[in-house]
């Protein structure tokens, strides 16, 4: 058991969430996520994001008792030494190391009906994690950020995602031109305040994508190519606008239904 405040791992864990945790997180290939959520899909995935290390206190580690834990490396931790390896208030007890995925958007496919989301410089935490999340809820196939958009593996990205994070691909600064050379067929859709075409009137014809852009400048749809379609939120109510990430949530409501009809 880590009962010294001094160790290295407590370092290692603070170097991966501190101010200069993006640069720290793509060096060493890592990423931490806490909590008891975050610690029950990283470690029952398949597919997402596996884990390197399970820091853990007695009472962290009896909430996932039921799970086995016999291929993962498990440090078990004092109250103290959690909390000042924690980047909340009120540690759950688990911080998970985990690897960050070495993804591509080569290693994307489509296949007729898949639904893409292309986050342009979104900058808020909160915003790409609750976007991410509801993504994962509504089927979308995959999560494409562009270059200078929020890291999607900093902590507060990934308590956002409430464990979503494991259950959907997440492809980190790309820019869309290559997003256009990997799937030249895409039916494009950008969210803007200033469109006439209504998200409930828009048809979708094989696979698409749903592109957002920054929450203070949006994005210009010259910049994105030809054939995009702009649609907007028709609102019955007296609000002026919405925010980013609940707008994408009506959004991505609306694709998928589309897509499942």
């Amino acid at each position: 058991m880590i009962e010294s405040l001094h160790s290295p791992h407590i370092a290692r864990v603070k170097a991966l969430i501190g101010s200069k945790g993006a640069k720290e997180r793509r060096e060493q290939g890592l990423f931490v996520a806490e909590g008891v959520q975050c610690a029950r899909e990283a470690l029952t995935s398949l597919n997402g994001p596996q884990v390197k290390i399970l820091y853990g206190t007695e009472n962290g580690l009896s909430k996932i008792s039921e799970l086995d834990l016999s291929t993962v490396e498990i440090v078990e931790v004092t109250d103290a030494v959690m909390k000042a390896m924690s980047d909340t208030v009120s540690p759950q007890g688990l911080v998970s190391l985990c690897y960050k995925p070495d993804s591509d958007i080569t290693q994307l496919t489509s296949n007729g009906k898949s639904t893409f989301i292309y986050l342009h410089e979104i900058q808020d935490p909160g915003n790409a994690g609750t976007i991410l999340r509801t993504a994962d809820a509504m089927g979308i196939s995959a999560i494409i950020t562009s270059p200078d958009s929020v890291d999607m593996f900093s902590p507060k990205v990934v308590r956002s995602t409430a464990g979503s994070l494991w259950h959907i691909p997440v492809i980190e600064g790309v820019a869309f031109s290559a997003v256009e050379s990997q799937f030249p067929n895409l039916q494009k859709i950008l969210l803007s305040s200033h469109a006439s075409t209504s998200i409930l009137d828009l048809a979708i014809k094989g696979d698409c994508i749903a592109i957002f852009g920054n929450e203070a400048r949006g994005v210009d749809a010259s910049v994105l190519g030809s054939a995009v379609t702009e649609v907007t939120i028709p609102m019955a109510g007296r609000a002026e606008s919405l925010n980013l990430s609940a707008a994408a949530s009506i959004v991505m409501f609306a694709l998928s239904s589309k897509v499942a009809g």
